[in-house]
């Protein structure tokens, strides 16, 4: 797998998450239970990672929309 997005914005890890899963791309979201550790201050990103297959068109996808990559 490979990170394709690395956010502390819980919206656009979920927007990204939503066009991927549009483009019928398969992502597993890592680090959401981070929260517990930092005080739920929002001060550790959260990255999303997609299989080295999907990688360029995951990341296509993500520019055409707006959605800078890490």
């Amino acid at each position: 797998m490979k990170e394709l997005l690395r956010s502390t914005d819980p919206t656009i890890i979920a927007f990204a998450t939503a066009l991927l899963a549009g483009e019928d791309i398969a992502c597993f979201e890592m680090d959401v239970n981070m929260s517990v550790l930092e005080g739920g201050i929002g001060i550790l990103p959260r990255r999303l990672m997609v299989r080295d297959v999907d990688f360029d068109r995951a990341a296509r996808t993500m520019r055409d929309n707006g959605i800078a990559l890490s």
